[in-house]
């Protein structure tokens, strides 16, 4: 393993590569089966506490909402005893199932950072140092935003759609007995899907790097976007105005801020190629 570390990549096979990145993937799945095992050990805690957290009524999230109603004089739902339905398994296999599949889940989201520093390992010798440099803080920064991510899905997304879906009946008739698999994988959904979207101004930088993406074609694109996530906040939240407008505006946020990110890496573009005479200028 040491030779591989240090042959120089221009110089690697494309078997070589494949031994490196296999190596990396089998770190990277290892790490992953580590944590994972410790969140197995800790049922009690990822299931009652984390898990079934959005289910309780004194969920830090319910207890808000219920209090900005109380202070405007409204009633509310998230001022309820309990959400009315319960959780059950109709499977054999169905609890330890969700056991292992939630550690693995678990075992990601804890050991992202892991994960991405095994990638960046794999993918930074194929840079100029320069580049190497100036991208030093890109693990620290997409796991910043990935948690950041993660906690607005687990806080905000999460306990919106399970009070909603929760409470909503299409007739007395019909009680609502909610599968454990599809409740954990509400939950899941809504925490990695979110840890995902925030990475959108690393996502924009790379592409702007390599000359997919600008700034122009983002505004351009603006409008388009705002009517997608707006379409996405109406699926993933419940049909009231106040929750649309909670999830969207994160996410339109991340959508500027990953135009200025465009803005600056063209900007630095440019004055790398003035410093070089190559004579190329920008629009």
């Amino acid at each position: 393993m040491a030779k591989t570390a240090t042959t120089d990549p221009n110089e690697m096979s494309f078997l070589d590569h494949l031994e490196e990145l296999r190596w990396h993937l089998i770190r990277s799945v290892s790490a992953v089966v580590i944590v994972g095992s410790i969140a197995f050990l800790m049922r009690e805690f990822i299931f009652d506490t984390v898990l079934f957290g959005p289910k309780k009524m004194d969920f830090p999230t319910y207890r808000l909402f219920c209090n900005i109603a109380t202070y405007f004089g409204y009633d509310s739902d998230f001022c309820a005893d309990e959400l009315p339905f319960t959780i059950q398994s109709r499977l054999m296999s169905g609890q330890f199932s969700a056991h292992i599949w939630t550690s693995i889940w678990a075992g990601f989201i804890v050991g992202f950072p892991y994960v991405l520093y095994e990638m960046w390992k794999f993918i930074s010798p194929g840079l100029y140092e320069k580049e190497r440099r100036n991208s030093r803080g890109f693990i620290v920064v997409a796991s910043l935003l990935f948690f950041m991510g993660a906690l607005f899905g687990y806080y905000v997304v999460a306990p919106l759609s399970i009070n909603f879906l929760g409470t909503y009946q299409v007739s007395a008739e019909v009680t609502n007995e909610f599968d454990l698999s599809s409740y954990v994988a509400s939950v899941r959904t809504s925490v990695i899907a979110c840890g995902l979207i925030f990475e959108l101004p690393i996502i924009v930088y790379f592409l702007t790097k390599v000359g997919l993406v600008t700034p122009e074609i983002l505004k351009k694109y603006r409008k388009i976007s705002l009517v997608v996530v707006l379409i996405l906040s109406a699926v993933i939240t419940p049909p009231d105005v106040t929750s649309q407008i909670v999830v969207a505006v994160p996410i339109l946020i991340l959508y500027q801020v990953s135009i200025f990110i465009s803005r600056q890496v063209l900007k630095k573009e440019s004055k790398k190629a003035k410093k070089k005479g190559t004579g190329v200028t920008t629009g």
